[in-house]
Order: structure tokens, then sequence, then C-alpha cells
């Protein structure tokens, strides 16, 4: 019994952490995998929950000996995904979740095409801008940045198979458990899981 890969991707400040929280939350049935990453941790995170904070030599020590599933360098900081994880986790029939960038859902795709790919927009870019100022974590600098980097990333919502816009965020967050469990009721993925009652049925 083969798991559902999930590949979550957004903006920053889009919402794409609070909804996959909320996801998380009201479906106990997926897991989130932890990235690896060489930032530090801020405010409130925690080791082994919202990353695994690890240094940049320890990072890249991981990446030549082929760790990572997919990594990326995001203003100036190292992230990965750990691949013996993700497919052990796969093929003991667990569905998971990446919460990556667009260069990572790229290298995700190439490796195990079957990944279901999901990008969250924000409602507007005067959205964004407030939402990224309205978090007090960056300085003026650092949100202009993230605005004319979210421009590029937007260019690449056509790459992925669902698209969300979070504008009401209970509705975003409907929006992505439809896809979860749609993609749960497809046929092949169905006879796979439900092998021994369709032996039964058809018998």
């Amino acid at each position: 019994m083969q798991g559902n890969l999930y590949i979550v991707s957004a903006p920053s400040g889009a919402g794409k952490t609070s909804l996959v929280r909320a996801l998380l939350e009201q479906d106990r049935a997926i897991r989130l995998s932890v990235s690896y990453t060489t930032r530090a941790a801020r405010p409130g995170e925690e080791e082994g929950i919202h990353y695994h904070f690890i240094s940049q030599d320890e990072f890249k020590r991981r990446l030549e000996a082929g760790d990572f599933l997919e990594s990326a360098e995001v203003y100036g900081n190292h992230y990965g995904t750990s691949h013996s994880w993700v497919v052990s986790q796969l093929e003991q029939g667990h569905d998971i979740l990446l919460e990556i960038d667009w260069q990572g859902a790229q290298q995700v795709r190439k490796l195990l095409p079957q990944a279901i790919t999901i990008f969250i927009l924000p409602p507007s870019l005067q959205a964004l801008r407030e939402r990224l100022s309205g978090r007090g974590q960056d300085s003026q600098n650092i949100i202009d940045a993230r605005m004319k980097t979210a421009r590029d990333e937007v260019s690449h919502a056509p790459e992925f198979d669902y698209v969300i816009i979070n504008d009401d965020f209970y509705a975003a967050l409907q929006d992505l458990a439809a896809v979860t469990r749609a993609e749960r009721l497809r046929a092949a993925v169905q006879l796979r899981r439900q092998q021994d009652l369709i032996s039964q049925l058809s018998a």
C-alpha cells in the first residue's frame, strides 16, 4: 500500500504554513515532512517539530551524500527534505506532506512524479505585503525582497496540479482538505488500499 505525497508551495506570506498546520490538525492521517535548514530558529520554533536546525557544514555533508530528496537556497539559507524518510513513510502507506518552494517541487516531481502538487496564492500583491508587514519578523528591506521574489514564484503556479487562493482562510482550508479527500478517492488509490474489500465483494 503506497501513501499519497502532497506538495504545498506558495510565496512567503501567502498563508501556506497556517493552512498546512490547520489541515494537519483536522486530518491526522497526513504526516508533515520536517525539513532540514541552516537558518536560525525563530521565536517559538522547536527542533524536530518546525525544522531540523543544522550547520552549514552538516548540510553540505548530507547534500554530498545524496541524503536530500530536494534542496534549495532561500535568502541565503539552505533547506532540504530527507529522501529516505519520505520514501519509507510512503512505502508504509502513510500520506506525507511537503511544505516546500516551487524549486523543491520541481526536484521532487523528477524523482517522484506521482506527487500531488498544490500552490497557494494570496488574493493580491497588496494583501501579501500587508501580511508580511503584519508578521513583524522582517525588516522593510527583507519585505521588499520577498515581494520581488513573490512575482517570480507566482509565475510557476501553472506547473502545479491545484491552485488555491487564500482570501478567506477557512474557505482556503476547505479547498485544501477537498484536494486531499478527492485524491484518496481516485480509483487507482482506492483499488490499492481496499484490496481485501474489493476481493470479498467481487468473489
